[in-house]
């Protein structure tokens, strides 16, 4: 696998998380997993002896060491150490901006990944399939297809490209194919040519033996021009061989009976520890904690502050939402707009609403088991975890009707055997007040409450599943590559 996050090492958001879970997972199953990763800055190394050596991006030489990570028999994380490239506080950019040379920063990263499996250098076994995530990871696919030659041993491979969010796709202008010594094929409209740019991404697509995205729901929807950030086409064109396979979530670390964040614990038959968590919560933010404080339903948010995440549906339903007698506690970083309404709107109600700007995982871990209710109106969501860390927690999530977010909430109707959250499909703030309106009268009664929240407590979202369907995928992919890297293809 290739990627430009992984927990624990590195992290931004859910990319992380799956490239952190998913290997181990498939180790479970019996498969060598390796994950090529950068080393960024105050990512520790083990005292090893690294493997050196020398990456070419066109005429650029980089003499790069590699740290191996052993995480068990079966599984190992590759840190690509590059201080030039690597050794910065952020991973993708500062002020608001991307890194002038995130071009070279992830070619390298991809080259790199082909050099070690090349040489099975470092004690890695040699791979049968390459797994790249996202835009930072898809030239280590288009290289492999278009210039099969450098590593020969490779060409077998199968491939898979891994999209977690189409809207990031690493464009960059088409002066950088020479520059990065790409061959000029890359550049043709289907290859990576996106507008007269180069795309990351679009060269991943195109070149991979088989596609997948995070959710089913996401898979169709990025079928269509609403929600294709302009790739639709081409990915109706590889439709046959384009997969939705929902994310997983690492239920040793999310797990409210033995999550070390929480001032208790507690499972589905004894809730109680839920009731000392939420307490935590409104003390953490200063927030009343009488029994009438206490009575009313917390509704949580960690996220990016960002309109794909539906702050602007949440900033125009403010004054209804406090008027349906919740409790909220917004947590997050992004957009200074946002940030600056959450502030403001604490301020205005310092007795309903608390806000933390910034990342805090300790803290994201405490909202998730002391809120009673978790908000989630994104514009648009690839699979999204947070809905299934708050299944596990107790916390019944509201949600825009979208990609992963249909996939995994059943919403609440008096019929509904299985409900385990409340859903909303008309992206308005009308809508969104509507359905948190709905939870809060729901809550008052505490035995369908009970009932609803048990239901997602029971609910699997683990690996488990998901890695043997990513499994079907990679013996789909080792066909097309052995059939691909065999001598008479070749001819």
């Amino acid at each position: 696998m290739v990627a430009s996050e992984v927990a624990p090492f590195a992290k931004t958001g859910g990319l992380a998380d799956v490239v952190g879970s998913l290997p181990a997972a498939l180790d479970a199953l019996g498969h060598d997993v390796t994950v090529v990763t950068p080393r960024y800055r105050r990512v520790p190394i083990d005292g090893a002896a690294p493997h050196r050596r020398r990456v070419w991006l066109g005429r650029a030489a980089h003499d790069v060491e590699l740290h191996t990570r052993p995480l068990s028999e079966r599984r190992r994380v590759m840190l690509l150490d590059y201080p030039a490239f690597y050794d910065r506080d952020d991973l993708y950019g500062s002020g608001g901006r991307d890194f002038a040379d995130n071009a070279e920063r992830f070619a390298l990263l991809a080259v790199a990944a082909l050099d070690v499996g090349q040489a099975a250098a470092a004690g890695v076994p040699r791979p049968t399939l390459i797994h790249a995530h996202d835009w930072q990871a898809g030239l280590a696919l288009s290289w492999l297809r278009h210039d099969p030659r450098r590593w020969p041993d490779l060409a077998p491979a199968g491939t898979v490209q891994t999209i977690h969010n189409l809207a990031y796709q690493g464009l960059f202008p088409r002066e950088i194919v020479p520059r990065l010594g790409l061959p000029w094929e890359v550049l043709a409209i289907e290859a990576g040519e996106f507008w007269g740019q180069f795309s990351f991404l679009k060269a991943g697509i195109t070149a991979a033996d088989v596609i997948t995205t995070v959710s089913p729901t996401y898979a169709r929807e990025t079928l269509t021009p609403p929600f294709g950030a302009g790739l639709d086409g081409v990915l109706r064109s590889r439709a046959d061989r384009y997969v939705g396979i929902l994310n997983g979530i690492d239920t040793t670390i999310w797990n409210p009976a033995a999550d070390r964040f929480l001032p208790a614990s507690y499972d589905a038959q004894d809730l109680s520890g839920k009731a000392v968590c939420k307490r935590a919560l409104l003390e953490r933010f200063a927030l009343p904690i009488g029994d009438d404080a206490r009575a009313r339903p917390v509704v949580g948010l960690v996220s990016r502050l960002v309109e794909q995440k539906g702050l602007d549906l949440i900033e125009a339903a403010a004054e209804a939402l406090i008027a349906t007698g919740a409790t909220f506690i917004f947590v997050g970083t992004g957009e200074p707009r946002y940030e600056g309404f959450l502030r403001q709107l604490a301020v205005r109600h310092p007795s309903r609403v608390g806000t933390f700007i910034g990342f805090d995982e300790p803290l994201a871990h405490l909202v998730e088991a002391g809120a009673d209710m978790f908000l989630m109106p994104s514009k648009f969501e690839p699979c999204g975890l947070n809905q299934m860390y708050s299944l596990r927690y107790g916390t019944v999530p509201i949600v825009h009707a979208v990609g992963g977010l249909e996939d995994t909430i059943q919403p609440y109707t008096s019929r509904a055997l299985r409900a385990n959250g409340f859903k909303f499909r008309g992206n308005s703030a009308e809508e969104l007040a509507r359905v948190v309106k709905q939870a809060v009268r729901l809550f008052a009664d505490q035995p369908t409450w009970r009932r609803l929240l048990v239901n997602g407590m029971g609910d699997d979202h683990s690996w488990r599943q998901s890695a043997r369907e990513y499994v079907k995928v990679y013996r789909r992919a080792r066909v097309e590559g052995a059939q691909r890297g065999s001598p008479a293809a070749g001819a």
